[in-house]
């Protein structure tokens, strides 16, 4: 993950360039503070304060650099993303101003993904000056979360399997604490039988398994976080063609959003007793794969006949909000790159968010409106329940009509959590197909800053 500990300094008034915050209606004043040559050589840039925009100022044998943001009062976490991205290396601080909040897009803004390939455009590290280094470890914690995201997601499958999932788990247990259970291969039939099944047609390397955390104090309120962790889907027996197949590495993305929120949670000391569950499988085509028509067994009791292999996230999924629910939780909340239909609803920019109580649901959106992540709610109707009925079994795990794909799916992990558990939803896409300042194209957080600041405001920090 890329190192951004030193990205942030105290300020002791050591040499740095300057950086002065402008408004579209506030640049005409600015301009007119400026020399005759620096107000051309800001013309010459285009430079007129637009949000995002970045000026370079000439100013005796150095430079400043002015931004362009919405309210300089008010920075909010991608507001210094962009200068963060073009500026060129150096130490440089706000005129006037701390960061505050801002410290998370200048981080991120740093990010590149260079496991196997070395960024030679990449620029040298700019450093932000604050005299508030000592208030801002949450937005630096925040920044690393994020950043774990995109790693995991950006990793392809053949680095990020199963196993390199649970090696995620056994990182946490180092740093914090905690109890691990890892439930693996032939051992999941008994417990889990759905993971079993869509994991079985792996070869050994990429085998079936189901990591269980649990951390803090036994008498705290119980908070579950639960992630599927599909490490490559091919769509099974119903294989997607390659276009379909393409991005697959990022399956597990509802794992690697988890994985980071439960660090959090973890790092910060939340007073919670915590229960992460992720299971981990590749979605593989063998001889011994399991196939459209099937009745599966599942750890709730329900049957579950297979209308589609590629639906394989919600079987997973469904034995372990079993599990989770089995302790009583006082909230539940999950994460999955589950349907295309979600991204079709609401483009890449919003995850899709599903919640049995209207209270947890505004909150989870009035939090991410404070840190710049804010889902969007989805559905979950009584009326499309009937879209899950088989003739044979309990349910199916895909329906037939093209209608609700989305909600429809939430309908069905909803079946296998305990009624009357607070339960929350993140159909989330993990991926940015295009780059924004601060938001590198590929694997991406949607939900995740939203999640721990309700966490926090819930719980306490």
């Amino acid at each position: 993950m890329t190192d951004i500990k030193d990205l942030i300094q105290p300020d002791r008034g050591q040499d740095a360039i300057a950086i002065r915050l402008t408004t579209t209606a506030e640049f005409e004043s600015l301009a007119k503070s400026l020399s005759s040559g620096q107000r051309a050589s800001l013309k010459g840039q285009r430079f007129e304060g637009t949000p995002g925009t970045v000026g370079i100022v000439p100013e005796g044998d150095g430079f400043f650099a002015v931004g362009g943001v919405a309210d300089p009062e008010n920075l909010g976490a991608y507001c210094l993303a962009a200068l963060a991205e073009k500026l060129p290396e150096g130490t440089y601080r706000l005129a006037d101003r701390e960061p505050g909040a801002a410290v998370f897009g200048w981080l991120t803004a740093h990010y590149r993904f260079t496991r196997y390939k070395d960024d030679e455009a990449a620029q040298g590290p700019r450093v932000l000056l604050t005299s508030q280094v000592g208030r801002l470890p949450g937005y630096i914690a925040e920044a690393e979360a994020e950043m774990l995201v995109r790693d995991l997601v950006n990793t392809p499958a053949e680095d990020m399997g199963p196993a390199a999932l649970e090696a995620q788990f056994e990182r946490l247990v180092k740093e914090h604490g905690g109890e691990l259970k890892v439930t693996r291969g032939d051992e999941l039939e008994q417990g889990y039988p759905m993971v079993h099944a869509v994991g079985r047609a792996a070869d050994r390397k990429h085998a079936p398994r189901i990591m269980h955390l649990e951390w803090g104090e036994k008498d705290a309120p119980v908070l579950a976080i639960v992630g599927k962790g599909v490490c490559f889907d091919s769509g099974g027996l119903d294989v997607k063609p390659g276009a379909g197949m393409r991005l697959m590495k990022k399956d597990m993305g509802g794992a690697a959003h988890a994985i980071a929120l439960a660090g959090l949670v973890m790092g910060a000391g939340l007073k919670v007793r915590l229960h992460l569950l992720v299971p981990a499988v590749e979605n593989a085509i063998s001889g011994d794969a399991f196939r459209p028509g099937d009745v599966l067994s599942s750890r709730k009791g329900l049957s579950v006949e297979i209308h589609n292999t590629d639906a394989e996230g919600r079987l997973i999924l469904g034995d372990a909000l079993t599990r989770a629910s089995e302790e009583k939780p006082e909230l539940i909340i999950d994460f999955a790159t589950l349907t295309g239909a979600a991204r079709v609803a609401l483009g890449p920019d919003y995850a899709a968010m599903m919640a049995r109580r209207d209270g947890t649901a505004y909150a989870l959106i009035e939090a991410g409106r404070k840190v710049e992540d804010e889902p969007w709610r989805l559905p979950l109707p009584d009326a499309y329940r009937e879209y899950l009925k088989s003739d044979i079994a309990d349910l199916v795990n895909a329906h037939s009509n093209p209608y609700a794909g989305a909600s429809v799916a939430g309908l069905f992990l909803d079946r296998f959590v305990e009624e009357g558990v607070d339960w929350v939803h993140f159909d989330t896409f993990a991926w940015r197909p295009f780059p924004k300042p601060g938001r590198t194209k590929g694997g991406t957080a949607y939900g995740l800053r939203a999640s721990w600041q309700m966490l926090k405001e819930r719980f306490g920090s």
